[in-house]
Order: structure tokens, then C-alpha cells, then sequence
């Protein structure tokens, strides 16, 4: 079953007099329950792609449809809902806030979604927990490796129990071995919690253990 799926999808960028195409005519789609791969070299419009599929840009032209509505014509304030309570975003950078604990970071995630005040506690620590950083929740960002921020920053995205995550470049600051493990951990995510998880990569390491993959090159998908 799709989660997400475009048609037409262009998304043009004027430079001056001149237009540039960045995307051009893409027809994807996202099965839910799957971790979905965007690979790509730099400059292929992966990130770009990415940004229009989770409503944080608009496209120049076609459709993007998510659970089946037509995302492309709704008013900015039910795209705004639409991301805080269905969507997660894991980026390449953390974006933890430094003076916050790993704790506190997750729960003020949960604030700002809306979250039941009652269970937000219970929820940040479950999720501290499943991405295996229970004993390290009081911690701040600066006390932690760039894999365990990493994690803290999955398990913020994670929280809310969004249906999909966008993970763009989620590993391109990490070692390989931390990356395979964050990777790990998203495969895990999609098999136990039933998350719906599209990351941008171009390291091939990485795509061995996804269950689809979609290839972009020149703003164009040219296999699934």
C-alpha cells in the first residue's frame, strides 16, 4: 500500500533568467512499512525530491498525493498539522539543542507536536530506550558521540508516532560502522514499530539492507 505517491513532480528554480530544472516529470511511489532508499550522486535533486515529498517545499508542477489527498493544493496551516503529527525528520545535521539533555530534547519534540502532557514523559523515555540510550537520556548533545546524537535525534523524530520519517543524509557525518548501526536501527524501527522511513544516500553500503530503492539522477528517476 502507498504511503506517498506524485505525478508530473517538477520543481524548477530561476537563476536570474535563467531556469534551471532540478526535478523533472518524477512518478515515484512510497509503500508504507518499508525503509525506502533515494540514492543519487550530489547535485542529482535526492535532497530537493525529498524536501517537496515532505510538504517543507512546493512543486513548480505535478501532484503529490499522501494517504491519497492531494497535499499540493492544501492552505499552509494543514500542511503545518499534516507535518507535526504524521511526519518525522531525521537531518544530516542533529539540530539537538545543545543545553537540553537527550531527555529533554525528545520531550520538548513531543511538546511541540501536541502530544498528551500526561504521557510525554513515559513516550520520551520509551523512545530513548528503543534506540538503545536509556542510560544516557540526562545526558547533554556535547557529552555524546555523533552516532549516540544521532540517535537521540531519531528518537525525537520517532516520538510523536508520525507514519512516515525523511531521513536526509542521516549517516554522511558518521564513521561506517556507526552509519551501519543507525541504519540498523531504522530497519528495526520499520519491522517493530510499523514506521514508514524514505533516507536520501549515495553511499552504497547503506542500500544492501533497504526494501526499496529508488535511483535519481539529473532531477529524473530512472529505475525503482
Amino acid at each position: 500500500m502507498q504511503i506517498i505517491r506524485t505525478e508530473n513532480l517538477k520543481r524548477d528554480f530561476r537563476v536570474g533568467e535563467e531556469v534551471i530544472n532540478i526535478i523533472k516529470d518524477v512518478n515515484l511511489s512510497i509503500e508504507k512499512g518499508k525503509l525506502t532508499i533515494l540514492r543519487g550522486r550530489s547535485g542529482s535533486g535526492k535532497t530537493t525530491l525529498m524536501n517537496l515529498l515532505g510538504t517543507l517545499d512546493k512543486p513548480t508542477n505535478g501532484k503529490i498525493y499522501f494517504d491519497n489527498e492531494d497535499v499540493t493544493i492544501m492552505p499552509d496551516k494543514k500542511l503545518d498539522n499534516l507535518r507535526r503529527l504524521n511526519m518525522g525528520f531525521v537531518f544530516q545535521s542533529v539540530a539537538l539543542i545543545s543545553l537540553m539533555s537527550a531527555y529533554e530534547n525528545v520531550e520538548f519534540g513531543l511538546r511541540i507536536s501536541g502530544y498528551d502532557e500526561k504521557q510525554r514523559r513515559n513516550r520520551a523515555e520509551e523512545c530513548l530506550n528503543i534506540v538503545g540510550l536509556g542510560k544516557r537520556m540526562h545526558h547533554m548533545p556535547p557529552e555524546m558521540s555523533g552516532g549516540e546524537q544521532q540517535r537521540v535525534a531519531i528518537a525525537r523524530a520517532i516520538a510523536h508516532k508520525p507514519k512516515i520519517i525523511f531521513a536526509d543524509e542521516p549517516t554522511a557525518e558518521l564513521d561506517t560502522n556507526t552509519g551501519l548501526q543507525v541504519i540498523k536501527l531504522f530497519k528495526e524501527l520499520v519491522d517493530r514499530e510499523g514506521i514508514t522511513i524514505l533516507m536520501t544516500t549515495h553511499d552504497p553500503n547503506i542500500i544492501e539492507v533497504s526494501d526499496n530503492v529508488i535511483t535519481i539522477e539529473d532531477g529524473e528517476v530512472v529505475y525503482e
